[in-house]
């Protein structure tokens, strides 16, 4: 099973973005999504940015994979 992590696109630099994804910092490529902009939330998979996604999708996105890290860690 693959899975993309919506990402918060904070700075551009050429083809590559620094994003944040629960307040850690990563590089990704911008290769696919070249339209993509300071501010924007990305869906990152494998270091690319594969589309960008509505800011309420990601938060929510976002919110369920933390429940779920939650609920795993709960039962050991």
């Amino acid at each position: 099973m693959c899975l993309a992590i919506p990402a918060l696109v904070k700075l551009i630099e050429d083809k590559e973005a620094e994003v944040e994804i629960g307040g850690i910092t990563r590089r990704i490529s911008l290769w696919l999504t070249p339209e993509a902009k300071v501010g924007d939330y990305v869906l990152v998979h494998t270091g690319y940015a594969i589309n960008i996604v509505d800011q309420e999708e990601a938060r929510e996105t976002l919110r369920l994979l933390e429940e779920i890290a939650e609920l795993a860690e709960e039962e050991g």
